[in-house]
């Protein structure tokens, strides 16, 4: 399901406009120069992204890690979409999570053994959460694809903006946080919504992604090392960690390879 939906995703045509400077007059000072340094000034516009990543993930605080790799899609334009696939172990048993964000609807789908379904998930609250995740990605993975996204921006202070992303009937917001190197260090949002084990169950929950360890990668300096975290009522927990391990933009097709990781 995945292989199928991706190629479908990638066979967008890709732009041939390049990013230019005068692209960046449309941003805050702050979002501007984090494009700037991550490398996106004169290169092609963000038309679609493949990247692959692993760390690990836990459905709690107390719950037990598990190890996963992963592998997501994703495209910009009038109808941005997200297919990310993430195959884990739990207790020694593997299992597969489709999580899918096309035409504005989002749904999760959790097998395991690739034959059990374990959860199956979707709904408006999904769809907003997903939205949340899109303008993520937007930020960390594809900052180029900012000069022409869909956000309105509110400069806080020199370290601090507010972006409010709309796409369909969600609008959603996140405060992102710029250090003095003018890297995207931090993104929260009180818009995305925690899912139960069950996929039954939305609860909503700041929800953050602290983002470090810079380097170049692909064709752009992303930020390589990251965390999902939950501000839950009684405390604050990391549900997930990732290395990003490979990104590329514009791929024709699955069969692509990514290109090298870290230079």
């Amino acid at each position: 399901m995945y292989r199928r939906r991706a190629a479908s995703a990638l066979a967008v045509s890709s732009s041939a406009d390049l990013v230019t400077e005068s692209d960046l007059s449309r941003l805050p000072a702050q979002v501007a120069a984090y494009v700037r340094q991550c490398g996106a000034v004169g290169q092609p516009r963000v038309v679609t992204l493949r990247a692959s990543f692993h760390g690990r993930i836990r459905g709690g605080p107390t719950k037990p890690w598990m190890t996963f790799t992963g592998e997501q899609v994703n495209t910009y334009g009038d109808q941005p979409s997200r297919l990310f696939l993430m195959d884990a172990e739990l207790l020694g048993l593997p299992v597969e999570v489709l999580h899918a964000f096309e035409s504005g609807a989002a749904s999760m789908r959790v097998r395991a053994l690739s034959l059990s379904t374990m959860v199956d998930a979707s709904g408006p609250e999904m769809d907003r959460a997903e939205t949340v995740t899109i303008f993520n990605d937007l930020c960390i993975l594809a900052p180029g694809a900012l000069v022409n996204a869909p956000v309105t921006w509110d400069v806080l202070d020199e370290h601090h903006v507010r972006g409010s992303y709309t796409y369909g009937a969600n609008t959603v917001a996140a405060e992102l946080t710029f250090n003095d190197d003018h890297e995207l260090v931090d993104f929260v949002s009180d818009d995305r919504t925690a899912v139960s084990t069950d996929g039954k169950t939305f609860t909503s929950q700041r929800w953050s992604t602290p983002i470090s360890s810079y380097r170049r990668i692909g064709a752009g300096r992303l930020g390589t090392i990251g965390e999902g975290r939950w501000h839950a009522p009684d405390g604050e927990f990391s549900y997930l960690e990732y290395h990003l391990d490979d990104i590329t933009y514009n791929a024709a097709n699955l069969e692509q390879p990514l290109k090298a990781g870290h230079r």
